[in-house]
């Protein structure tokens, strides 16, 4: 079964569980340090089909690419939550110290929260954000019955918290991809981490970047590093 279509967070929003799927056998080694995409607002695994595609092409197994899945109408800290617990069981899992983070979206403030507030730094080996709502986004004024637009409306104590201080924390190696085409991540450079490797996409939208294989194949160098 491949994997990044086979392991689907089920979560209950009630308490955050979050389900994973049988991946490898536990301890087994792998030649790249596992990756774990976070998808977005509204979003699910199956966003990161082209993604896996294109690591795929690099030499990535089914092995090595893992989808979280969340509830992204909950808080994104209980979402942060379910993804620490996930990145530990693909640890274990795959024998790896480390993984590699690729998010989009509102998956860049799950990834923020986990990295930054739950301890997530030494276990991130290279963390890449693409279209990341990681200053928030004004956009977010149109959803703000769910607790997770009310965290991404600039101005928000979440943001206010997980932007405290140092933005790219500890070795952990940042990178971002943003555009002024965007036109769900407004303003377009709240994406920019201070100390990350920060990219300048001449013009794509914002759900153009999961198909998008020139900056995916760019996110895959990254990781390479």
């Amino acid at each position: 079964m491949r994997r990044i279509s086979a392991v689907l967070v089920a979560l209950l929003a009630a308490i955050g569980l979050a389900v994973f799927a049988q991946p490898a056998p536990a301890g087994a080694a792998t030649a790249h340090t596992p990756v774990v995409f976070v998808h977005g607002f509204s979003g699910s695994a199956s966003n990161w089909t082209t993604a896996e595609a294109t690591f795929a092409a690099r030499g990535y197994t089914s092995d090595e690419l893992y989808a979280f899945q969340y509830d992204w109408t909950q808080s994104n800290k209980s979402s942060a939550a379910s993804l620490a617990a996930y990145v530990q069981q693909v640890l274990a899992r795959t024998g790896a110290q480390q993984v590699d983070i690729v998010n989009h979206s509102m998956g860049g403030l799950v990834s923020d929260w986990y990295v930054k507030q739950l301890g997530g730094q030494p276990y991130v080996r290279h963390l890449a954000s693409i279209a990341g709502a990681n200053h928030g986004t004004t956009y977010a004024g149109s959803c703000l019955v769910y607790a997770s637009c009310v965290e991404m409306y600039p101005g928000s104590a979440f943001l206010s918290t997980v932007n405290a201080g140092d933005e790219t924390p500890g070795a952990t190696k940042y990178a971002t991809w943003y555009s002024p085409c965007d036109g769900i991540i407004l303003p377009y450079t709240s994406t920019e981490l201070s100390g990350a490797d920060n990219h300048l996409v001449a013009c794509q939208n914002h759900i153009g970047y999961l198909t998008d294989t020139v900056t995916l194949s760019a996110v895959a160098s990254f990781l390479a590093t």
